[in-house]
């Protein structure tokens, strides 16, 4: 049972906490989007496919969003219940095999 509980834990500090690493690894980062990253080259797609922009709301625009000013807590808050679930559920499939 504490095993449970403490990949539960772990989980969910991953999932919360990998999101930030994940984005300013691949270009988004706080100070906009990282020149010759996949950022700057999903940016440049999503540009030519919209006419010279990028739209509102689309992929790329939500994702520099949450690499500048970071997740909402309701969002953190979400992926990190989601990420403790998945923990717990590995924890205790790992003890089946």
């Amino acid at each position: 049972m504490l095993g449970t509980v403490l990949a539960g834990i772990v989980g969910g500090a991953v999932a919360a906490g990998s999101v930030p690493v994940v984005l300013g690894a691949v270009g988004f980062t706080a100070t906009g989007i990282a020149a010759s990253s996949l950022a700057a080259s999903m940016m440049s797609s999503a540009a030519v496919a919209n006419g010279g922009g990028v739209a509102a709301g689309s992929l790329v625009a939500i994702l520099q969003s949450v690499g500048a000013a970071g997740l909402s807590t309701t969002t953190t808050a979400a992926l990190g219940a989601a990420g403790s679930s998945v923990g717990a559920w590995l924890w205790g499939s790992a003890l089946l095999l």
